[in-house]
């Protein structure tokens, strides 16, 4: 719902959020990711009404972008299950779409981890396209509950003791609310964070079209389902690419450099140095880069990102919306006070803050192994670990 949509001049409205009861908190969620939507959801499968504001125009605003995303059964997949959403997951996810194969620049894959190699469901992770989630998200929510084009331009906590905050938007719309839940991303309005002195790694993205994998020249290196990543020692250079459920291939090239390192913005001239920067590859990565749509590139600098794609944010978002919609939902059943919600709200803030230290870690990590020094053998170790048998993929 855009600004055109309500009644009045946005410039001039003003609107507090009054609570059908002293026990109904005025719940604001910001931001339309797998965090804000699960929220969202949740508060309102239990009864309590909350509000998400989205500074897109719309659902279709960027349903071009985004890759696949592996859920996992303890965060993702139960933030669905809790809110009805299993047998929707289930339909539009792919078990297949965990094969892992790691490579060195040779494209010859040294391990390979397969769908058969986690038996249990609760082990597995199975993966859904990033457009696709959100549909489903969004289906399951009413239209009302989501106000689109609201652009957070600014928080102001009031000063009468309740811990209310006044949010106004880039339309000129004012909201009071009693709870604000942040989920507005890398660069949040809500809840401004640091930003990083260095950059651990740029990376420029590009869907070859479907076709592509049909193609004999890419066969060899573009299979339909899963993962490949292909890297070197000292090269720092790392090369993931995978297939959606569209048959698109996403390819992602990954490197090291200093703050002010960048890839050309002109297509043609960012083809070139990506052929320059992977020298002495195999052809099969000269291929997937002359095969990528030059009007379907994106850059990405992780000095302007707080987690690396290597880590787990978005299946630990859907989790960490779900965990503040529980405790608020419960609130309100009970009729707690502004101080319990309080307290309730801070012991889960605490317990978060404390697996994200450790998810932080993980993702911290698996970039160092991803552009180690003698790459690609710490993945591969990493990929045996969990149970791939490289014996039997090389005599393939």
């Amino acid at each position: 719902m855009s600004a055109s949509d309500l009644h009045g001049h946005p410039s001039l409205q003003h609107t507090s959020l009054t609570s059908q009861s002293s026990t109904q908190p005025n719940i604001a969620v910001i931001g339309g990711g797998p965090g804000g939507l699960v929220a969202l959801l949740t508060l309102l499968n239990r009864g309590v009404q909350a509000t998400l504001y989205e500074r897109e125009n719309s659902s279709n605003a960027r349903a071009h972008l985004g890759g696949m995303l592996d859920l996992t059964w303890n965060e993702g997949q139960r933030a669905l299950r809790e809110n009805g959403l299993a047998d929707a997951f289930e339909t539009n996810s792919r078990l297949e779409g965990q094969e892992n194969r790691i490579c060195g620049k040779e494209g010859i894959p040294l391990a390979r981890r397969t769908e058969d190699d986690v038996p249990d469901e609760t082990k597995a992770r199975p993966e859904i396209d990033r457009r696709v989630l959100r549909k489903i998200l969004l289906t399951a929510i009413p239209a009302g509950a989501i106000k689109w084009g609201h652009a957070l331009a600014s928080v102001r906590p009031l000063e009468d003791g309740t811990g209310r905050h006044e949010l106004t938007f880039a339309n000129g719309l004012v909201v009071v609310s009693d709870y604000l839940i942040g989920a507005d991303g890398a660069s949040a309005r809500s809840c401004p964070r640091p930003r990083p002195s260095t950059t651990t790694s740029t990376a420029s993205r590009s869907p070859s079209p479907p076709r592509s994998l049909r193609c004999p020249r890419t066969r060899t290196s573009a299979r339909p389902s899963g993962w490949a990543a292909a890297t070197a020692p000292k090269t720092g250079r790392f090369c993931p690419a995978s297939a959606t459920a569209t048959g698109a291939l996403r390819v992602y090239v990954w490197y090291r450099g200093p703050l002010e390192c960048a890839l050309p913005r002109e297509s043609r001239a960012l083809r070139r140095a990506v052929h320059e920067m992977y020298a002495g590859w195999a052809p099969w990565a000269h291929k997937i880069v002359d095969l990528c749509d030059e009007d379907a590139i994106y850059h990405t600098s992780r000095r302007s990102h707080p987690c690396l794609r290597t880590g787990s944010s978005s299946r630990t978002a859907a989790a960490d919306g779900l965990e503040i919609g529980l405790v608020l939902a419960e609130a309100v059943r009970k009729g707690w006070g502004v101080e319990e919600r309080e307290a309730a709200v801070a012991v889960l803030e605490e317990r978060l803050s404390e697996q994200a230290k450790v998810f932080a870690e993980l993702s911290y990590n698996n970039v160092n192994l991803a552009f180690a020094e003698d790459a690609p053998r710490p993945l591969v170790d990493a990929l045996l670990a969990m149970g791939a048998d490289a014996k039997q993929l090389l005599r393939t």
